[in-house]
């Protein structure tokens, strides 16, 4: 399957760009992307607990099964004051 991934905010800067595309078999879970893509690029690691992820247009809990096509929008923690 291929997903498509997006980076937003200073996620940009920690990778470098602004989206990727990674292929992963049937059955893959959002959590087992997330691994992947920290694995390309380790600079996302620290924000392992408190990265947002959408699937589309929502947001989705670490065991969602993605599909192929799917986009997936990577999002640091919302900070504010």
């Amino acid at each position: 399957m291929r997903i498509h991934v997006s980076f937003y905010s200073y996620f940009r800067d920690l990778t470098d760009c602004s989206e990727t595309t990674e292929e992963v078999p049937d059955g893959t879970t959002l959590e087992s992307l997330l691994d992947r893509v920290r694995q390309r690029y380790p600079k996302l690691e620290p924000m392992r607990r408190s990265t947002l992820a959408a699937v589309g247009v929502d947001y989705q809990d670490r065991h969602y099964l993605l599909k192929d096509n799917d986009a997936v929008s990577l999002f640091p923690p919302v900070q504010g004051g």
